[in-house]
């Protein structure tokens, strides 16, 4: 496990890299940043000291290097627009996004668990019905959908909840029930079916002609064989929880990371986009790690193999 462990740092290092180089040639291509700055007074001089001043007149294999030179320093660079360091704006955002997506994730994830075993140990029946209708419901709507008929009901109508920004709890409801909602369906139909899978195997079949409580059978045994499957989207949907918040964090005037590379990718802030979107594939790798990692200690033939 520890060479496996090894060899996947490797492999983030390396997939990181690639990373790096894509989101610079790709948020260059993206336009000329001064070109946003330029007024109708601006001269040719004044837009030549601009592109001086923040690093844009080298040539594009220079800056790359001064990137991954600071960037192996832990120095992601100074947003063009506000002239502070993209760490500390990274710093001030990511908190709040995961305190979101946290939230939403673990909310969903519980409801997800239980309502698809539930669902699968009574097929057909009202609640497995239920679960289906809520699947479908769920993957058909929009999350900004959903979002802005959130605030137009609880904010606009019945006056309960705050429109946006951050604050006390009240603040958190219809984000993360948002979130949640979007979350849930997809991961409730997965268990749902892996579940019912497993159901049908011949040594649930065993334990229960054994004897065995059928509290036991299911959560114990069927639903522990059933986690492979569900482990892996939850990592993978934990991780476009974190990227895809921008529309729930524009929607709901949240501070969070989303938003903030929203708004650099408005700007053409070079340097923010490019540390949001290091910070979001470290985390996403990080992830898929930690999901790896967790399989072995489900499955213990798969720990047996990587060790």
């Amino acid at each position: 496990m520890g060479r496996f462990i090894l060899v996947r740092l490797l492999q983030m290092i390396i997939a990181l890299i690639g990373v790096s180089l894509l989101i610079f040639i790709l948020v260059r291509a993206s336009g000329d940043p001064t070109m946003l700055m330029r007024t109708s007074t601006s001269t040719e001089e004044q837009i030549a000291n601009i592109r001086e001043q923040l690093g844009l007149d080298k040539s594009q294999p220079e800056q790359y290097w001064i990137f991954v030179k600071n960037l192996a320093h832990g120095d992601l660079g100074e947003s063009l627009i506000k002239r502070r360091p993209v760490t500390e704006m990274i710093r001030e955002a990511l908190p709040n996004s995961l305190k979101l997506g946290l939230s939403a994730f673990a909310i969903s994830m519980l409801l997800a668990f239980v309502l698809g075993v539930l669902a699968a140990t009574r097929r057909d029946g009202w609640l497995d019905n239920g679960v289906k209708f809520l699947a479908v419901l769920g993957q058909a709507l929009p999350s900004f959908w959903v979002a802005i008929m959130a605030i137009f009901v609880f904010s606009v109508h019945l006056h309960l909840l705050p429109t946006s920004g951050t604050g006390n709890i009240a603040h958190y409801i219809m984000p993360v029930g948002t979130m949640s909602f979007f979350l849930l369906p997809g991961m409730m139909r997965l268990v749902r079916s892996s579940m019912l899978d497993v159901l049908d195997s011949e040594y649930i079949k065993m334990a229960r002609i054994k004897g065995l409580p059928e509290r036991m059978v299911i959560w114990k045994h069927a639903l522990r064989n059933a986690l492979i499957t569900p482990l892996t989207t939850a990592g993978m949907l934990f991780a476009l929880l974190i990227t895809g918040e921008v529309v729930i964090e524009t929607v709901f005037n949240w501070p969070g990371i989303g938003r903030l590379g929203w708004e650099a990718m408005v700007a053409r802030d070079f340097p923010v986009v490019q540390g949001v979107v290091l910070m979001v594939a470290a985390l996403v790798l990080l992830v898929n790690l930690l999901v790896d990692i967790l399989y072995a200690y489900v499955d213990p033939q798969i720990r047996y193999q990587r060790t």
